[in-house]
């Protein structure tokens, strides 16, 4: 099977960042792609006027293109932050404000997952204070997300690069998951498996799959090392989305990777034309 038979999205917050966000979606459309995700556009406000929200959305749908993902307000994104739900005080209040509005947003383009990422180890702070803060408002982000017909994403990140996360493993991630699930009773909290991140964390891929795919609401990949395009470091990318498949995974497969030291229309030779629109 390979890469031709998945469904690909272009995440345009780490890809075409050459570009302002409101010609991204055309571009990514111009390389052939259908479908594409966000992180939260907006670092410095949870809350961006009502003209900018609605200028992203004549942008989505006037290049054609399907948003099927997007966060929660997560801080500086990318920076030092690694989202803002645990983070007790004014970030915590932002993610609170951030909800709904991103909850209506994905509502008015049809898209049906919505990733809340959990945020750092603050100093000072007790950690079972902020695991408490943080499942208060994963509660709150699944009944937004149910509202409007979505999912919410867990995601685990790796432990090299974001050493002040709590959710750096693939068992870490279910566990909250299950946490919100049992907290809300909706079963809408559901797995983000990056593969990039676990792989950085050593874990065994093809046994993560095994174990969590049917827990696993959104798939997104980078090759390792680097975080570059699929092919340039050493992860059987296509063999594990191939797994995927066989253990029944259905959803969209985020590619979140970095073009390197060329433009991002460039950066997905790996990929035929014919297998970046969504079937």
């Amino acid at each position: 099977m390979g890469f031709a038979n998945q469904r690909f999205n272009v995440n345009l917050s780490i890809l075409f960042t050459e570009l302002p966000l409101l010609e991204r979606p055309a571009a990514a459309a111009a390389a052939g792609f259908t479908a594409v995700e966000l992180w939260w556009p907006w670092v410095d406000s949870p809350t961006p006027e009502q003209s900018e929200l609605d200028a992203l959305k004549k942008a989505i749908e006037d290049a054609g293109v399907q948003l099927t993902g997007l966060n929660f307000y997560a801080g500086q994104l990318p920076g030092p932050d690694r989202g803002a739900l645990s983070i007790p005080g004014a970030e915590s209040e932002k993610f609170r404000a951030n909800i709904d509005v991103t909850a209506d947003f994905a509502q008015s383009l049809g898209c049906k997952a919505l990733n809340a990422l959990y945020g750092n180890r603050v100093e000072g702070v007790d950690p079972a204070e902020q695991d408490a803060l943080a499942l208060e408002n994963l509660a709150l982000a699944a009944r937004a997300a149910d509202r409007v017909g979505a999912i919410l994403l867990i995601e685990a990140l790796n432990k090299p690069e974001s050493p002040l996360c709590p959710i750096v493993s693939a068992p870490k991630a279910i566990e909250i998951v299950n946490k919100v699930n049992e907290a809300t009773g909706l079963g809408n909290a559901t797995f983000l498996m990056d593969l990039y991140h676990l792989s950085m964390n050593g874990e065994d891929l093809p046994s993560v799959i095994e174990q969590y795919a049917s827990k696993t609401g959104h798939v997104q990949i980078a090759d390792n090392p680097g975080r570059g395009a699929p092919g340039t470091g050493t992860l059987p990318l296509a063999d594990l989305l191939d797994q995927l498949k066989k253990a029944g995974y259905e959803g969209w497969v985020g590619l979140e990777y970095k073009p390197g030291d060329r433009p991002s229309a460039e950066a997905f030779d790996w990929l035929p034309a014919e297998a970046r629109a969504a079937r």
